[in-house]
């Protein structure tokens, strides 16, 4: 009889908010004098999928995952998810103060030089607008407001639609800022929201089909 093994799926959704919130504290306590957007861009750039299977990899995790897909394919990323994982089963047996050595030490130092990582430009548009033009999705940016902050400098806040629904929002000291804040919201969004991902897309549906409508509300 095969034995079955256990996902560890709940494992991976604490150690990817564990991971997230070391990484924040790192980032935050390193760059005293860096505003919300430069932050969370190189908390990004630290923690996306492809940085955490190459790790994960070198951390020889690859000789520990039992899977019956390929551990090494780029779409499903169990390498990374192993990583995440592992970092919250430490979190359970060990706490946070070692969970955060770790990270900072066996992770952080050990393979990411955060200074050239937050030095190169991820742009956020690009991707959203290949995902928009993969799945034939509407993309549109509006401006919300701007105005002057504290020190004189103007200030813009955008948000990004899809096929007409707000998917993220982003403020900056210029449009094209506030518009790659927008959407990298959008991206973490389709990355975690299904049900908003399900809902844009049944839009294009409506569009491609004019004669179906939504039923009447009793």
């Amino acid at each position: 009889m095969q034995k079955k093994h256990r996902h560890n799926e709940r494992l991976e959704f604490l150690g990817d908010a564990i991971l997230d919130a070391v990484v924040a504290d790192i980032v935050f306590k390193k760059y005293r004098n860096q505003n919300e957007g430069f932050l969370t861009n190189t908390r990004s750039k630290i923690v996306k999928r492809k940085t955490l299977d190459q790790i994960s990899g070198k951390l020889g995790l690859d000789r520990l995952v039992i899977s019956s897909r390929g551990i090494h394919s780029q779409k499903n990323h169990i390498l990374g998810n192993a990583l995440e994982a592992f970092i919250g089963a430490i979190y359970l047996d060990q706490g946070y103060r070692k969970t955060y050595c770790f990270i900072e030490k066996r992770i952080i130092f050990a393979y990411i030089n955060i200074d050239a990582l937050a030095k190169e430009e991820v742009n956020f548009k690009s991707k959203l607008l290949e995902w928009c033009q993969k799945f034939k999705v509407r993309l549109e940016y509006q401006l919300i407001e701007n105005y002057i902050d504290y020190e004189n400098n103007p200030v813009f806040q955008s948000q990004v639609l899809l096929n007409d629904l707000e998917a993220g929002a982003g403020t900056g000291y210029s449009k094209k800022e506030s518009h790659q804040q927008a959407a990298q919201q959008a991206l973490s969004k389709i990355k975690s929201d299904k049900r908003f991902i399900q809902e844009v897309l049944n839009l294009n549906i409506k569009e491609d089909n004019p004669e179906i409508r939504e039923p009447d509300v009793p």
